[in-house]
Parts: structure tokens; C-alpha cells; sequence
């Protein structure tokens, strides 16, 4: 059976781990970290059935990938999901998962405060991270390491402008690549400028 393969391998490897010296117990647990006190907590843990649920994902990784990033790189709501806005309210598209699935469609209004209210549930109070680096962006060492990356790619620091570039033109503060400025426009304004290939379309799902 899967589940007592996977006890045994896990209280294998655990019990390695501690003869390795790479547990450390505190507190109420600081008795464990003698040999013989280790073996005889896990002792019992033999004797019962552990709860193993092993299966492919319906969609491949690809698909965990993508159900993972619309809870890390989505917003509240998206703007398609906004009717309209004005003193009175924020009407806006919901969906209502009681419903059955052709009437889950629905419109609400909320007081404006009321939807700023919600709005704001969804961001992370200070201190909280959507999102943590591990191995080469680990905050602690990210610096470090992006700079050791440059070093053996042979790469121009930020601000740096590489030897192609052109002096006359301004570079980009990131790559060091020549910059093409296409339009200056003040903050707050919508750019006249539009792109000339096909359009792009990012899809939020905010359900």
C-alpha cells in the first residue's frame, strides 16, 4: 500500500535526519534529542495506518501553475467586472456559486464606502508578503546573488551602458540598452500613442 511505503520511507528518513544531528528540540520536546527517548516516541507511529493522498493533478503542472497565479497576481476585482461608478455606489459583476451555473452571473451595488471596505480586506497588512523568494531571490541574499549572476553572464549593471550603445541616446536604467523615448506625458494623463503590433490581452480571473 502506498501509505505504509510512505511510512516507512518518512520515518527512514526522519530518523536519519536526527542520527545526522539536523533536528533540534525545544522545550517540552528537548528529551527527543536522545537517541533512545527518538526511537521510542516514534515507536507507536509504526502501528498505525497513515492517511496517504497521492494523485496527478487533472491538468498537468502547467495547470497548477495557473490556478496558483490567479490567488498571486490577480487584484480584488478586475475593471471588466465594474458596471458603473458614482456618488450613490459601485455597481458592479459577481457570481453566485449557490446559483446554478447559467444564473450564476450576477449584479450588486454597494455604497461607495462599503466597497472600499471590501476592496481593502483583500490587501496584506504591513508586515504580510503575497509572495516569498527562495534560493537565488532569497531577500537575504538577492543582492549578492543578481550580482554574482551579472558577473558570470557577462552582463551591464543597472545604469551601466553597454559598449553597442550610442552616447548621444539615453540608456535604460535597468539593462543599459538604448532607449527609444516614444512620448513624454505628464502623470495623471492617458498617452496618445498606441501600440502598432497585435494587442495583447492579459485575462484576470477574479472569480
Amino acid at each position: 500500500m502506498l501509505s505504509r511505503l510512505f511510512r516507512r520511507l518518512f520515518l527512514e528518513k526522519l530518523i536519519a535526519a536526527h542520527q545526522a544531528g539536523r533536528l533540534s528540540f525545544f522545550g517540552d520536546h528537548a528529551p527527543l534529542a536522545a537517541c533512545e527517548a527518538f526511537t521510542a516516541y516514534l515507536r507507536p507511529l509504526r502501528k498505525i495506518e497513515w492517511v496517504v493522498y497521492s494523485k496527478r493533478p487533472f491538468g498537468g503542472p502547467e495547470a497548477v501553475l495557473a490556478y496558483l497565479s490567479r490567488y498571486t497576481h490577480r487584484v480584488a476585482i478586475s475593471n471588466s467586472r465594474l458596471i458603473s461608478v458614482d456618488d450613490t455606489g459601485v455597481t458592479f459583476k459577481w457570481k453566485d456559486y449557490h446559483a446554478k451555473p447559467r444564473e450564476r452571473q450576477k449584479v450588486m451595488t454597494l455604497a461607495v464606502d462599503e466597497f472600499i471596505r471590501r476592496f481593502l480586506i483583500h490587501v496584506l497588512p504591513k508586515g504580510f508578503h503575497r509572495i516569498r523568494h527562495y534560493g537565488l531571490f532569497a531577500k537575504g541574499s538577492c543582492a549578492d546573488n543578481i550580482a554574482r549572476a551579472r558577473e558570470l553572464l557577462a552582463v551591464a549593471k543597472p545604469g551601466q551602458p553597454t559598449a553597442a550603445v550610442d552616447p548621444s541616446k539615453p540608456a535604460c536604467p535597468c539593462c543599459g540598452g538604448r532607449m527609444i523615448i516614444v512620448e513624454v506625458f505628464a502623470r495623471g494623463t492617458t498617452p496618445w500613442h498606441r501600440p502598432t503590433g497585435p494587442t495583447i490581452v492579459i485575462r484576470l480571473d477574479t472569480s
